[in-house]
């Protein structure tokens, strides 16, 4: 019994020390990263041009469908890419999660969906080179397209405008083509055993996709419950989908974390603070009304901010 909780209580603090190593990045935005974005952000002006050669930022991506349904895509393909990229060596690419908490404290909502004329100021305050970002529209008959236009963040340049399109279940492989586009436009190049590993799909299960996208969103408006609920809901649909596996054993370290009764309410705290927008003087383009929420990260960046 003593060595079943010996084992327990040390992969308790093996998985906790991966949630606060450089080396995890998980899904759920921590009052740690809260606090970073805070901090960064009321530091903004003191910020001092960084030499970020090789770092991406992906920004989530704008349904202009007028679907609702395809809301979820606006975070799963900048997921999607995100976890590519991650993959590449010769990028080093920002966490999702501090994506999220910045743009949440920029004023944009828990959407994290960032207007084109605030872009480059995202970038600056991540010490990112190169922005990812597009939108959805409409493909032509039961068909979708995704258009990618990357942004040369120092010059403030659109690197090109790239464009796929299909039907929703060839997700996976419209994915695969913005990501190769892009990689080729960033003149980044990978050996033939990395493009093996990239071409390798988050799934190719519309449905589990969808579920784990919506499991992504439900995190971030911490409704952790939920998100757990679409996690698993992925994982059937796919026992092997990307991200899913690590993002539902997060939630469950969070929520069996030790500390008696603290601990049953950790994951509800985890969104606790008081945001500093009010107190950051906003520049004229991110200017605007705090919004609800509305509607139902991969290798560390060591270039960015601390």
């Amino acid at each position: 019994m003593k060595t079943r909780i010996r084992i327990k209580f040390l992969s308790i603090i093996l998985f906790g020390s991966l949630l606060t190593a450089s080396a995890w990045a998980g899904q759920v935005v921590t009052k740690d990263v809260k606090l970073w974005a805070q901090k960064t952000l009321s530091e903004e002006k003191a910020l001092q041009a960084q030499e970020a050669q090789n770092t991406v930022a992906v920004l989530y991506f704008q349904n202009k469908t007028g679907s609702s349904e395809l809301d979820p895509l606006q975070k799963g393909i900048a997921l999607m890419l995100t976890t590519d990229l991650s993959k590449v060596k010769g990028l080093q690419v920002v966490e999702r999660v501090k994506l999220q908490a910045l743009v949440e404290e920029l004023a944009f909502g828990v959407s994290g969906l960032v207007e084109p004329n605030s872009a480059p100021r995202v970038g600056r305050i991540l010490g990112s080179r190169w922005l990812i970002g597009g939108a959805i529209l409409e493909g032509g008959k039961e068909q979708v397209a995704i258009r990618s236009d990357p942004l040369d963040v120092p010059t403030q340049k659109i690197l090109g405008e790239l464009k796929t399109q299909g039907r929703l279940p060839d997700l996976f492989r419209m994915e695969k083509d913005l990501l190769f586009e892009i990689i080729k436009l960033l003149k980044i190049e990978i050996s033939p055993e990395e493009e093996e590993a990239l071409r390798k799909p988050c799934s190719t299960n519309i449905k589990a996709l969808m579920a784990l996208f919506r499991g992504i969103d439900a995190s971030d408006r911490g409704n952790y419950e939920k998100a757990a609920e679409f996690y698993e809901g992925a994982l059937k649909g796919d026992p092997d989908i990307c991200i899913a596996k690590d993002a539902l054993k997060e939630l469950e370290f969070l929520k069996d974390a030790p500390g008696g009764n603290r601990s049953r309410s950790l994951l509800r705290s985890l969104r606790e603070g008081t945001s500093l927008s009010d107190q950051v003087t906003p520049t004229p383009e991110t200017k605007r009304e705090v919004r609800p929420p509305d509607g139902p990260k991969s290798r560390p960046c060591v270039n960015c901010p601390k």
